[in-house]
């Protein structure tokens, strides 16, 4: 993946709900780059979802439908507890 598609997915981090722009942004600007190619895949497929969808997960309300987003949430809320 090169520097252009991380930008993509920077982008694609940016939801317009702010309470997913906090989780979000900063793991993409700053764990992004260093996951392997699988997990990255994994992201990409969540930047997929909707939005709702990602929120409660992100919350713990609900688990995905698909189990394997559920390794990707769980870095994304190590990410933040450890930026707090």
């Amino acid at each position: 993946m090169d520097e252009l598609d991380e930008k993509k997915v920077l982008w694609h981090s940016r939801r317009g709900m702010l309470e997913l722009d906090l989780l979000l942004i900063p793991f993409a600007s700053g764990r992004f780059a260093s996951l392997s190619a699988e997990r990255k895949q994994l992201y990409m497929e969540l930047l997929r979802c909707e939005d709702q969808d990602i929120f409660a997960w992100l919350l713990q309300r609900e688990k995905p439908v698909d189990a394997r987003l559920e390794e990707i949430i769980g870095l994304i809320l190590e990410t933040s507890a450890s930026s707090n």
